[in-house]
């Protein structure tokens, strides 16, 4: 079944140049039915990447631009009246599709993200007295900006809760961005072709959720996600003042998906500490909520991440 992911990953090489982490971070939330925050400066790939995986999986695919303007029923659908029958008719939004991109998502303000949290938990949408469950596979893959860009909005914390992975992506290497400057000037950009069926897809998560994780890795997760709610028990007393809330019991589910998925993406049938460590960060750091002191003295949440992995005790 492995082969089947490297067919993912060499379409979406045609077009994406480096960036493995985020390739590998959005195989994951695809595997474990997640959703997933992509935020970077524009320029990254971050929308590329998405198109080009949803056509390597042959799902329906739809894009939703958020903007300071939009409205709910813009991403949901509405209730529209039809003269000639004089009755309503649902009018269904872009987010009926298999992949949704919601591009920009933090240029919204907090009314059009709480259209989604919703959507994104039950997988279902509400419109008027309707209630419709949303097709198999659903997954939301959201790119941002950096808060210090003008024109955005913070994300609610229950809605970046939903979200599985946030993943932070930087810029290429210079070898990279050669070869990305060279292939968009020349226009040599192979064609996209669906490489795996839904069937193929529903395999995958049934053999990803079959990988094994020994007791001791699940404690030692646990253990991960406690640390950073009570830091003064695993003598992390530096950061207890850093920290307002910890990470939410989300994270752990998530976390228990999310290692069984990096593991496979390595070839294995077990969990390791390292494929805990390798996804860690993505996982947490958009739900830890730090304390004003933090951000006064320039504190971060991978920071505060970094500090809990180097003491935990690895089993």
């Amino acid at each position: 079944m492995i082969s089947k992911i490297e067919s993912i990953k060499k379409e979406v090489s045609k077009v994406v140049v480096g960036q493995e982490k985020m390739i590998d971070s959005l195989l994951i939330a695809l595997l474990c039915e997640g959703h997933i925050l992509i935020e970077g400066v524009p320029g990254l790939a971050k929308t590329t990447t998405v198109n080009a995986l949803s056509k390597s999986l042959g799902v329906n695919f739809k894009r939703a631009q958020f903007t300071p303007d939009l409205l709910p029923s813009d991403i949901l659908g509405a209730e529209i009246y039809d003269p000639q029958s004089n009755s309503f008719k649902i009018k269904k939004g872009p987010i009926f599709t298999n992949l949704l991109l919601a591009d920009e998502i933090n240029r919204s303000p907090a009314k059009v993200q709480s259209a989604l949290l919703e959507v994104m938990q039950e997988r279902q949408v509400t419109i008027g007295d309707t209630t419709f469950k949303l097709d198999s596979p659903f997954f939301v893959m959201a790119t941002q900006n950096p808060l210090e860009q003008e024109g955005v909005y913070q994300l609610p914390e229950a809605q970046l809760d939903r979200f599985m992975l946030k993943l932070v992506v930087s810029y290429n290497t210079k070898e990279e961005e050669l070869e990305i400057a060279r292939r968009v000037s020349s226009g040599k950009f192979e064609e996209i072709k669906s490489v795996v069926t839904h069937e193929d897809l529903e395999a995958l998560r049934e053999v990803v959720k079959n990988i094994h994780i020994d007791a001791e890795v699940e404690e030692y997760m646990i253990e991960l996600v406690n640390a950073t709610r009570n830091p003064k028990e695993y003598g992390l007393d530096e950061i207890a003042s850093y920290i307002q809330f910890g990470a939410s019991p989300r994270v752990s589910i998530d976390m228990f998906k999310a290692v069984k998925a990096m593991a496979f993406l390595r070839g294995k049938d077990f969990v390791t500490p390292v494929d805990v460590a390798y996804i860690a960060k993505e996982l947490m750091r958009h739900r830890i909520v730090l304390s004003y002191e933090a951000e006064a003295e320039g504190i971060t949440t991978d920071e505060i991440i970094q500090k809990v992995l180097q003491t935990v005790a690895i089993p």
